[in-house]
């Protein structure tokens, strides 16, 4: 199952007043790591909009085991560990080297852009999806 592997800085935007990412931070960098591992398989998501469907996140469930700090840079990783007619699952991890900061697992449903319905991946899309999960 190939793995795609996102760096982000932690910015004092990021932080919280103690001084470390504030949890919800979490989401947005794991958000990020998705949308950037579809570009780089050649699919945009405003691209995807204009041919009629997106994705939306249905279900997440995560852990927060240590906290980043302002300045680091930590690396978002990700792998799919689901791939259905109209809905993925993702494995997704903050990592400080090899120190898990947070982990979860991410359904993402694909939706007709108009009615938010589900759909099916396009045919294009899926195959790629499958050649790396």
């Amino acid at each position: 199952m190939e793995e795609f592997n996102w760096p982000v800085r932690i910015y004092y935007e990021d932080t919280d007043a103690g001084g470390v990412v504030y949890y919800a931070n979490y989401l947005r960098f794991m958000e990020r790591a998705r949308t950037e591992w579809l570009r780089s398989m050649g699919f945009e998501q405003d691209v995807l909009r204009q041919q009629g469907f997106l994705f939306a996140v249905k279900s997440v469930n995560i852990n927060y085991h240590l906290p980043a700090r302002f300045n680091q840079t930590i690396t978002i990783h990700s792998r799919i560990t689901h791939l259905g007619k109209a809905r993925l699952v993702f494995d997704q991890a903050a990592m400080l080297d090899k120190v898990c900061l947070s982990s979860a697992t991410i359904e993402v449903a694909c939706l007709d852009d108009q009615r938010f319905k589900p759909v099916a991946i396009p045919q294009l899309l899926r195959e790629e999806l499958q050649r790396v999960s």
